[in-house]
Order: structure tokens, then sequence, then C-alpha cells
């Protein structure tokens, strides 16, 4: 999408206390695996046996693996469809509790607070807290992070750039 005229989503869509749930994903053994050996090969993400001996009791998913899917989800749900500007980053990450293989994952968003920015008046700024939940309902990761959106009425008065083209 090349201009904000193509854009689905705005920073007006993200009201304070809004929720969106979204995604389904199902590791496998081979997919954690895969993603350990190259990008955190500690034994009880790449070694069965290792992992039966650790405190996990059982091979399990790395956690930025899981920060990872979260973002394709996001993604593939609403993301590539919103008129972003990017973010200044995370402030919390947190890994609940171990993802296994066969575990289907989903995610629940909420904006926690939506700003406009004072500094660049035709952006707002969204606090997203990201909770991921397996198929029993189990928070499994939690993340909050600020994403710097362009405000559609910004746009309306011919404040706003076109955002990045994605």
């Amino acid at each position: 999408m090349s201009n904000t005229e193509e854009k689905r989503w705005w920073y007006e869509d993200f009201p304070e206390g809004s929720v969106r749930e979204f995604g389904s994903v199902t590791l496998t053994r081979e997919e954690i695996v895969a993603f350990a050996r190259q990008y955190d090969p500690q034994p009880f993400h790449v070694d069965e046996e290792a992992a039966r001996r650790s405190t996990f009791g059982g091979l399990v998913a790395s956690g930025w693996q899981t920060c990872a899917l979260v973002t394709k989800m996001a993604c593939d749900a609403f993301l590539l469809e919103t008129a972003t500007a990017g973010s200044p980053g995370m402030e919390t990450v947190r890994w609940v509790k171990p993802v296994r293989p066969g575990d289907r994952l989903r995610v629940r968003m909420r904006a926690i607070s939506a700003r406009p920015m004072k500094s660049r008046p035709q952006l707002g700024i969204v606090l997203i807290r990201y909770e991921v939940l397996n198929q029993r309902d189990e928070t499994v990761l939690t993340m909050d992070g600020n994403t710097m959106i362009f405000r559609r009425s910004a746009l309306e008065e011919g404040a706003a750039p076109a955002p990045v083209a994605r």
C-alpha cells in the first residue's frame, strides 16, 4: 500500500480500552527446533533429552519465537492495513508460561492508552498490550509496546504525509 488513502485502520480506530482478538498458529516440534537452532540454541529449545532434564521437563519454544509469531499474526490481522509510522519500542515482554510443541496460540490485543503526539501532531501514539493465549486459554506471553499511527483527522486537515509503503 503506497499511500494513506489505501489504509483501512488509523489512530482513531484504536481508542483506549479497545480490544481485538486474532490469529491462530500451532507450533510443531520441528518449527521450535528450527527457530532455536538458528536464533536461540539453548538445550531446552533444541534437544529433547536435555529439555526433559531441564526445569521445563520437556521441549519448549524460545520466547523470541513467540514474540515473532505475535508480530506475524498482528501483521496478518491488521498492522499491514494500518497507517503506521513504526514503533519507538517495547516497554515490557514477559514469558509467563512455556510454549510447547502442539500448542495453539492466539492473541488478545488491548489499547492501554492512546494520545496525539505533541511533537508530531499528525501522529498518535497507542500503547498496546499483546496477550498470547494457548488452547487452554492460559496466558503464555504479554508484551506492551508503543505504536505510532497517523491520525485520520490530520490527513483530512492536510497535515499528514503518506505513511511508508509496506
